[in-house]
């Protein structure tokens, strides 16, 4: 799965984008960018990233962020998603 593929994912299964940032950061979102050495899921909290995760390609990552949406999708909400 790729970066946009997740977000089509995510707006599919109407997540908030709030929740999210793939292709960057920002404050208050779960967020995965790529690095020099792969990928990085992590939370942004006022411009530092806490709880990184490293990974070598976008599919990982992408499967990283996708969990950890539907573990703060289930908390906020009550809510996820079939088949996770």
């Amino acid at each position: 799965m790729t970066g946009r593929e997740l977000k089509q994912y995510f707006e599919e299964h109407l997540v908030p984008s709030r929740l999210y940032k793939i292709g960057g950061k920002h404050n208050h979102r779960i967020c995965m960018e790529s690095t020099r050495e792969g990928w990085d899921v992590f939370f942004s909290d006022h411009k530092e990233k806490v709880g990184v995760m490293h990974f070598q390609d976008e599919a990982s990552a992408c499967a990283a962020l996708k969990n950890e949406i539907r573990k703060a999708m289930e908390v906020m909400y009550g809510l996820t998603w079939a088949g996770a």
